[in-house]
């Protein structure tokens, strides 16, 4: 008998607040005491990777679940769930407001610029074959197309629908992005820069990913390793920034979310059958 699915329809909004409040009201008890925590800065070596407000709010948010406290039940997190793409929207328009704002910066950047969001492509190719090796399925290309920030989430929730496989993937990689991402780019920002192969501007412009706490963690370890650098490192990071978010849409709409599909089609059948052998 197939499961019936869960509607979250109301008949006002009023009824809406009644049976979601503890939600709302969890959120802004996270987001106010993430924010008073604030950003701590801890030194590695000559750099320092960067503990965002983002960190503790999710991590208050999976000791509220069902599975910890359980200060919300199931139901309650599946109805939060329909509220992503109800958060990122602002996200969402201040992406469309900063594209018309730098149109005459995108038609002047230069080729490495302009180039700069292809290399997320890349990605895919280390990424899919191993999320398919230990064992997802269609989340795998909502994971593995991109880093999974804002509007990748948006453009996964638009082609799939927010109930898809591929959604769960996405959010998946969105909510580990936040928590370990930011300690990851900037211990490999520090990692990369030590090894002296890279030029400050080069890496300035690779911190910006798409994802601008992921770019604060990298570019503040870049800067206090070259600190005659810091404004160069700081205006480059933030030009690639805007232009991942502005190619980006393009780039993952016409040529990753299709290429990753693609892939995984190709590649599933195959690496699913060695995984099985093994």
């Amino acid at each position: 008998m197939a499961k019936q699915k869960e509607s979250y329809g109301y008949e006002s909004l009023g009824q809406r607040i009644r049976a979601e409040w503890k939600i709302y009201l969890l959120a802004f008890i996270f987001i106010f005491i993430a924010d008073s925590i604030g950003q701590i800065q801890i030194p590695v070596g000559r750099g320092r990777f960067i503990l965002f407000p983002i960190f503790y709010a999710i991590i208050l948010g999976v000791l509220s679940g069902p599975q910890v406290a359980k200060i919300v039940n199931n139901q309650q997190v599946k109805a939060a769930s329909k509220l992503v793409v109800v958060g990122i929207a602002p996200f969402i328009a201040k992406l469309g407001i900063t594209a018309g704002a730098n149109i005459e910066t995108i038609i002047n950047a230069g080729p490495a610029v302009l180039l700069h969001g292809f290399g997320n492509l890349f990605g895919i190719l280390l990424a899919l074959p191993v999320a398919i090796i230990l064992g997802m399925k269609r989340e795998a290309v909502g994971a593995c197309f991109s880093i999974n920030r804002e509007y990748h989430m948006a453009l996964i929730n638009n082609i799939y629908g927010s109930d898809s496989a591929e959604a769960r993937g996405s959010l998946s990689i969105y909510i580990v992005g936040g928590m370990i991402g930011t300690i990851y780019f900037g211990i490999m920002a520090s990692a990369v820069a030590m090894t002296g192969l890279f030029h400050p501007k080069a890496l300035g412009l690779a911190s910006g990913v798409g994802a601008g706490i992921m770019m604060a963690s990298s570019s503040a370890s870049l800067c206090a390793i070259y600190p005659e650098s810091a404004e160069t490192i700081k205006t480059l990071a933030s030009v690639g920034e805007t232009m991942a978010g502005i190619t980006g849409i393009y780039i993952n709409m016409f040529l990753a979310i299709p290429l990753c599909d693609k892939l995984y089609k190709i590649l599933e059948p195959r690496l699913g059958r060695l995984r099985k052998a093994r």
